[in-house]
């Protein structure tokens, strides 16, 4: 066999008047390990090579201008007294194969051509080459040897080890190797002595049902069975994959299976190559329009399954030609390269796209029924993505594109006929004026066409100065005084009135329109805050929100700085909002940032704190100051023992780091007073005030600093019993009852009613009804534990259903049960005596904070 070594030497000469077949066999044979190519396209030119260079191999067209291959071999025959010269003739006319090799060719093939076969043949060819080259001799005494191999065992070694096959010797009694060849051992790296000692089934060799097979031939002479498989390599260092070939052979009166295999490592290789450039596009590496209408045949049988929705976006880049024309193929080649990879950064799954052809491009997107905007979503990307100007070689251009969207199952079904609608809606997004997507659905467009109407009123919104602030109270909950204030962005959209941040902020994200809307807020919340303190109005702190393109695209503390040098306020009256993603974007970057307007005397904010990372780690690493609880552990704080306990972990935990804690989305007297009762520092929200403008904010804040929405007396030594019945009568008896002892007694008809209560007022005692709608007793009073674990927890009732009770008890969540009809006097004396109990464990115990029963 041929090795790499002697590949690499192999001189070949490719003679074809035609560029595309000399450059395909160039491309071949280079990338298979041939060094030594060279071609021509003027056959008069072969005589001569051949007697500088002595080829190897001579790949010989037939139909050629001047000379034809059947006068070059002509020509040659001379020359071939001195050795034996391979020519392997390839031609598109197949009845012409036998006057070829009569006129000299060794072999022959058509086309168009079969490259692992044109490989194969080339290959073979140059061993022959090779044997011959050394010497005839030797050639007949390597056949010799190869006709007499299988003679006897004892004369099987020289022949064995004649070939760098692997040759492999079983005794069909023992089904044991008795004898391998050198080039068995070389090939897997084992020694004789230990490939000898391992069983031919471990080695990879057959099967055991294959050996069965090979013995019920019965010695059939020469009788051969090829197949491919894999080879145990020494080290366990992979395997060698070989095409394997058995015979019978005849040694004595022993009967030997002979295993030649060869090494087709190689083959494989080139299989491999070729199947990727068949399914791959050789310029960007993107799957080829084979291979992405594969994947998108694939990617429909899933969404059919799971019943989702799939988007094809096919993607032309504007302009394109004029580009190409004017720096040329290479330059065109290298931006389509380019524009390949930012296409991949944006989908990052590199199977959902693929080059159609072109400056076409496809994207393949899987989405649920209810990912609507997805589609729209990744067009913008792209469209983003090309923003930054392409470097080619030094020379810098701008591209746009033009996207169309068409969508399984509501347009097509059908790969061919999706990809159609495709294009056909990227066509009307030229005639719209490129740069844009469409939709092939109509209904779809209205909504495209909306959502572009309104990222063009943005776009010049900020010129037309429609946008306005206004700013939700912030009060300090220990002195009921509105502490600050957050800077709150509205836009006043011509014939629409004022429209709410959620309906274009995400817009100003997606199109980075909000690092320039940005830097406008902070500095009008700097020129607000110079108009108020003319005004009388100090010492309000007000908050700007960052966004995370803000902060990690624009100038944030040039931006900061020149506020506050324009406008002359005290840095520590401007409060930053950052969320945790987008501190984490560039976390080294933002630490500097962060240290340097902390030093100035700006003050930090983490918003929707509990959302994102949530990570001690960031919170010891960044300058922080507050910590703002997210409305979604607001929302049931009062009700829900999971946000309860989220919302206190994070006020033990920002006030253990000397952090405050303000609480965002407070929209009842009941929260307000759970967070301070809880030490929270700061609520906002709409218990308190809505955003307001300007002028009115002022108002509220001198109304406030004249009467503070100060905190209720404190109400601990308040003996106060809350009672939870769903039955009218049963509340107003109970509270005639319990007031004749001086109790405060508060009552309430629903679990919801009488969470509110808990929150609003300090109770020792709850007593409540075991059988109530939406929730029993025993499940009230369970949370009310978790909350409030420091109650006396009393069930009244007249449902005996003792083994409910019995579990609550075990589990702490019921201090005494007690059955309905009640005794007064008996009702009374427990409890006074829960209350006694309850001030012996929360004392200190004073006799006089007990009421006397009369």
């Amino acid at each position: 066999m041929i090795t790499p070594a002697e590949v690499r030497r192999a001189r070949v000469l490719i003679v074809d008047d035609q560029p595309v077949n000399v450059q395909l066999l160039e491309y071949l044979l280079k990338t298979t390990g041939y060094e030594n190519v060279h071609s021509t396209s003027d056959p008069r030119q072969v005589v001569s090579l051949h007697l500088k260079y002595r080829f190897d191999l001579i790949i010989l067209d037939l139909h050629m201008p001047h000379m034809d291959g059947f006068q070059v071999m002509e020509a040659l025959k001379p020359l071939e007294s001195e050795s034996w010269l391979p020519v392997l003739v390839v031609t598109a006319e197949p009845d012409k194969k036998l006057a070829a090799l009569e006129a000299g060719a060794r072999d022959f093939i058509g086309k168009p051509l079969d490259t692992v076969e044109v490989m194969t043949r080339i290959r073979n060819l140059l061993e022959v080459r090779l044997m011959h080259r050394e010497s005839r001799e030797y050639g007949a005494r390597l056949e010799r040897t190869v006709r007499e191999r299988t003679a006897a065992l004892g004369r099987f070694r020289s022949a064995m080890d004649a070939t760098t096959d692997g040759i492999f010797l079983i005794d069909a009694a023992s089904l044991a190797l008795v004898d391998v060849s050198d080039g068995a051992c070389r090939m897997l790296g084992f020694s004789r002595e230990a490939l000898l000692r391992i069983d031919p089934v471990a080695l990879g060799l057959t099967t055991r049902a294959q050996l069965e097979r090979h013995l019920a031939t019965n010695g059939a002479a020469h009788e051969t069975d090829i197949n491919e498989t894999e080879l145990l390599r020494a080290g366990g260092e992979g395997a060698v994959p070989v095409e394997i070939s058995w015979q019978w052979q005849e040694a004595g009166s022993s009967k030997l299976l002979i295993a030649v295999a060869r090494d087709i490592s190689e083959r494989l290789q080139a299989q491999q190559r070729l199947k990727h450039l068949a399914s791959f596009d050789g310029l960007t590496g993107l799957p080829n329009r084979t291979l992405f209408f594969q994947n998108l045949r694939e990617a429909i049988e899933l969404a059919q399954d799971k019943a989702w929705r799939v988007a094809v976006l096919f993607i032309t880049l504007d302009r394109f030609k004029i580009v190409n024309d004017s720096l040329g193929p290479a330059l065109g080649d290298e931006l389509l390269r380019q524009f390949s990879d930012r296409l991949v950064r944006v989908r990052e799954q590199r199977g959902a796209v693929g080059r159609l052809g072109g400056d076409e491009f496809a994207v393949i997107l899987s989405m649920t029924r209810e990912q609507q905007g997805e589609a729209a979503h990744v067009a913008n990307e792209i469209r983003e993505s090309l923003r930054a100007p392409f470097d080619l070689n030094g020379q810098h251009a701008v591209l746009t594109a033009s996207i169309g969207i068409a969508m399984y199952p509501d347009d097509a079904v059908e790969p061919e006929t999706l990809v159609k609608y495709a294009d056909t809606a990227m066509v009307r997004a030229k005639e719209a004026g490129r740069d844009g997507y469409r939709f092939f659905t109509a209904g779809m467009n209205v909504q495209v066409l909306a959502r572009l109407d309104l990222e063009l009123a943005l776009r010049s919104a900020l010129e037309g100065e429609q946008f306005v602030l206004h700013y939700q109270p912030k009060l300090e909950l220990s002195t009921g005084r509105v502490c600050g204030v957050e800077a709150l962005l509205r836009w006043h959209r011509p014939g629409h009135g004022l429209v709410y941040p959620a309906e274009f902020v995400p817009v100003l994200e997606e199109t980075g329109m909000v690092v320039r809307i940005g830097e406008w807020i902070i500095d009008e919340a700097c020129r607000q805050i110079a108009e108020w303190q003319e005004e009388g109005v100090r010492e309000l702190r007000v908050a700007v929100n960052v966004s995370s393109r803000q902060f990690v695209e624009g100038d944030l503390e040039g931006v900061v700085r020149a506020a506050l040098e324009r406008h002359g306020i005290e840095p520590g009256l401007l409060e930053l909002e950052l969320t945790e993603s987008a501190l984490m974007t560039n976390a080294e970057r933002t630490i500097e940032v962060l240290e340097r307007l902390k030093a100035l005397g700006i003050r930090i904010a983490i918003d929707d704190f509990g959302t994102g990372y949530s990570s001690l780690a960031y919170l010891k690493r960044f300058p922080i100051d507050k910590l703002k609880i997210d409305i979604a552990f607001v929302r049931d704080i009062v009700t829900n023992p999971d946000d309860a306990a989220i919302a206190l972990a994070i006020i033990s935990m920002a006030h253990s780091l000397h952090m405050q804690v303000i609480a965002e989305g407070v929209e009842t007297r009941a929260q307000m007073a759970y967070l301070r009762r809880h030490r929270c520092d700061e609520i906002q929200g709409f218990h308190f005030s809505r955003a307001l403008p300007a002028a009115q904010l002022a108002q509220l804040v001198r109304k406030n600093r004249e009467t503070p929405d100060r905190p209720t007396a404190d109400d601990s030594n308040v003996q106060t019993i809350l009672v939870v019945d769903d039955d009218v009568d049963t509340l107003t008896a109970l509270h005639r009852l319990f007031r004749r002892d001086n109790y405060r007694v508060l009552t309430a008809s629903t679990p919801t009613e009488a969470f509110e209560l808990l929150a609003l007022y300090r109770v020792q005692v709850v007593m409540c009804d075991q059988r109530m709608p939406v929730m029993s007793g025993t499940e009230f009073l369970s949370k009310v534990k978790e909350m409030y674990p420091d109650t006396m927890r009393i069930i009244l009732s007249g449902y005996t259903g003792i083994n409910t009770v019995l579990e609550s008890i075990n589990r702490g969540s019921i201090y005494k049960f007690y059955t309905k009809p009640w005794n007064d006097a008996e009702l009374r004396d427990n409890v006074r005596l829960a209350f006694r109990h309850y001030w012996m464990e929360h004392g200190p115990y004073d006799d006089r904070k007990v009421p006397r029963t009369g």
